[in-house]
């Protein structure tokens, strides 16, 4: 059995706590709760709707790569402009991508965590969730302060599989937590898709190996509505420009697949500091240390400018504490 590794790490929100939302309340997830064993509760910080039963889940490796980062931003944005709430896990690499493209077009996105609602892991994200619960909803079938543990991540993987009528899987290892998320997925009758990748890439082992074995080829948005059931697809939003207008907190313009940035954003309000940051970054991954060394702007000003250029969506973090700078479209 596939296991998730979990570090000895997590952020406990102070001050945070969660609704208790009963399998028989009217809010809990339609898809969620027709399945066998559904949980009894659910933890909710957020506010979950009615029209969340049109939604997709994006899931893949946290050993992402920028290639793998920037199709699950892409994708889960032109989804969630159209009217799909995009759902995935708050993991570090493909799953905080989505969630991001959701929010940078004011769409929605669900988060199911592995550790209770007032636990937030990987920490770092800890103001991602904050946006999540604003725009949509963190949800948990366990406790409040249950830590992040391996045993109950196959449990929030099928949570995952359930609330959505498709799944994406975008970059995953040939052992990967997402290939669990996509077996439960096809068990439970939703639909499982999966994102090309380089043969080359061992990130994209298991997202190639889903298409050998039947997996849907998803390229774009309307390859993931093409395999809706026929009473969602006309549900899909054709003018997805109206997503601008529901848009929270900085102000941002575009379309789907990128919005950029209007107004004063993180990198246009500090140009000594963020934009020295920003000259540092490419496509290809950079250590913070280095950012540190070249920048002299010294290590906390630099960890807490990066991670607002990247909830701004100008870079993006990977595995080890690295970043790359993010290409406008």
């Amino acid at each position: 059995m596939i296991q998730e590794r979990i570090p000895d790490e997590a952020a406990q929100v102070d001050g945070v706590t969660a609704r208790a939302l009963a399998r028989a309340d009217a809010e809990y997830p339609a898809g969620l709760r027709v399945i066998p064993d559904a949980p009894e509760t659910l933890q909710v910080r957020g506010r979950l709707r009615d029209a969340d039963a049109l939604a997709v889940a994006i899931v893949g490796s946290r050993r992402a790569t920028a290639y793998g980062l920037d199709v699950a931003e892409l994708l889960a944005a032109d989804l969630a402009a159209r009217g799909v709430t995009i759902v995935s896990g708050l993991a570090r690499g493909i799953d905080a991508a989505a969630h991001r493209g959701a929010l940078r077009v004011g769409g929605r996105t669900i988060a199911v965590l592995g550790s209770g609602a007032d636990v937030i892991y990987p920490p770092e994200h800890r103001r991602l969730a904050d946006e999540i619960a604003g725009r949509g909803a963190l949800v948990s079938q366990f406790g409040p302060g249950t830590p992040p543990l391996p045993q109950n991540f196959p449990a929030r993987n099928r949570v995952i599989a359930a609330m959505s009528l498709a799944v994406v899987v975008v970059e995953a290892a040939e052992r990967s937590g997402s290939l669990i998320t996509a077996r439960l997925a096809a068990e439970l009758g939703r639909e499982v898709l999966a994102v090309p990748g380089r043969i080359t890439t061992p990130e994209s082992r298991g997202a190639n190996r889903l298409i050998q074995d039947g997996a849907a080829v998803a390229m774009g948005w309307e390859d993931v509505v093409a395999v809706l059931p026929e009473r969602w697809k006309v549900c899909i939003d054709t003018t997805p420009e109206r997503a601008g207008t529901e848009r929270t907190g900085t102000e941002r313009t575009g379309t789907a697949g990128g919005a950029a940035v209007a107004g004063r954003g993180a990198a246009e309000g500090e140009p000594s500091g963020y934009k020295k940051i920003l000259a540092l970054l490419g496509e290809d991954p950079v250590d913070i240390d280095h950012v540190i060394e070249r920048s002299g702007l010294g290590a906390g000003r630099v960890s807490a400018a990066l991670l607002d250029l990247e909830l701004e969506g100008h870079v993006r973090q990977i595995e080890g504490k690295r970043f790359v700078r993010v290409g406008r479209r």
